[in-house]
């Protein structure tokens, strides 16, 4: 929900700004046009070199822990299955202590999977941040080598003649 209201309100921050720059240059006593950019973020996250490169580091980083994780699960499965065909022929004491074994396995398995989660996504952020940094950047480089005014990101509409992301990728794949 917070994410959402943060979303929002940068949106709305993003088109009070570009309202704001547009009346200032139409009210202005010379009226200037402005060279005015557009950079698909989802584009960027999704084509460029260096995104891949961080989804492909991740992958291998955490590939043993998510294998663990299956031969774990199972270990589960079968254990599971093989409490259920023996369960006529057990006695209570035998029965009890494969359950509590069984419930014990579960709770390893939970547990391992949430810290497996926590930490899955506390890298995808790091490496995420570094690719929006390494974008910046490549975006600021084109939008000063082509006299842009303005870029932005994240429009419900835009024309394909102001769409720079294509420039940004290539410089960004460098």
């Amino acid at each position: 929900m917070i994410l959402k209201s943060r979303k929002i309100i940068s949106s709305v921050g993003k088109l009070v700004t570009l309202a704001t720059f547009c009346l200032c240059t139409v009210a202005g006593a010379q009226a200037v046009e402005a060279k005015i950019g557009f950079v698909s973020s989802e584009r960027i996250m999704s084509e460029s070199e260096p995104a891949k490169a961080a989804n492909a580091k991740i992958e291998k980083e955490f590939s043993g822990r998510d294998s663990e994780l299956r031969k774990l699960r199972d270990e589960l499965k079968e254990k599971a299955k093989k409490l259920d065909r023996d369960m006529p022929v057990l006695k209570d004491s035998e029965r009890m202590q494969r359950q509590r074994e069984l419930a014990e396995l579960d709770k390893e398995l939970r547990r391992k999977q949430r810290a497996f989660r926590e930490d899955l996504n506390q890298r995808r952020n790091e490496e995420i941040a570094s690719v929006v940094n390494r974008a910046n950047k490549a975006i600021k480089k084109v939008a000063k080598e082509g006299n842009y005014d303005i870029v932005l990101q994240d429009a419900i509409y835009v024309n394909p003649s102001v769409d720079i992301t294509q420039k940004v990728l290539e410089e960004l794949n460098k």
